[in-house]
């Protein structure tokens, strides 16, 4: 399964329905980026949780909506012998905070959700948006992948 999610907090709850879409849109970011064989895993966390993360991580000790760790950052590592999926890494999403944000932008908690997922996932695969060009990229990327789940703006 090249995208799995859980969640370790109780203040919200994904639906089946939920947990089904937002597999369908990581799977579809991996499918647009060529790397359907690799696997992401995606976890739902608390504010205070990801605020920690954070903090240890990249030294700003403030919550955030998304982190992302890359198993496979710098020189290419190589994968283990046999038939096994390539481990992108995590994607770690503050469920509350979505909620929050949803609101704010008045959308679905499901776009805001896709939203996330997808950036974290370009994350992994090495995009970034230091400037103006790799903004302009990723939100084409993001944009693209959720159009495809039918989740415009």
């Amino acid at each position: 399964m090249p995208v799995v999610i859980t969640s370790e907090q109780e203040e919200l709850a994904l639906t089946e329905a939920q947990e089904r879409l937002l597999t369908a849109i990581g799977e579809e970011a991996l499918r647009q980026e060529r790397s359907s064989d690799a696997e992401v895993s995606v976890t739902m966390v608390t504010d205070a949780t990801l605020q920690e993360l954070n903090r240890t991580y990249r030294g700003v000790d403030q919550p955030t909506d998304v982190l992302s760790f890359a198993l496979r950052e710098g020189d290419e590592q190589p994968l283990p012998a046999g038939d096994w999926p390539e481990l992108l890494g995590d994607v770690i999403i503050s469920l509350p905070r979505a909620k929050a944000q949803a609101a704010e932008y008045g959308h679905s908690l499901e776009r805001e959700l896709g939203y996330l997922l997808v950036h974290g996932i370009l994350h992994l695969l090495g995009y970034d948006h230091e400037d103006a060009a790799g903004l302009e990229t990723m939100r084409e990327k993001e944009e693209a992948v959720l159009a495809v789940v039918g989740l415009r703006r």
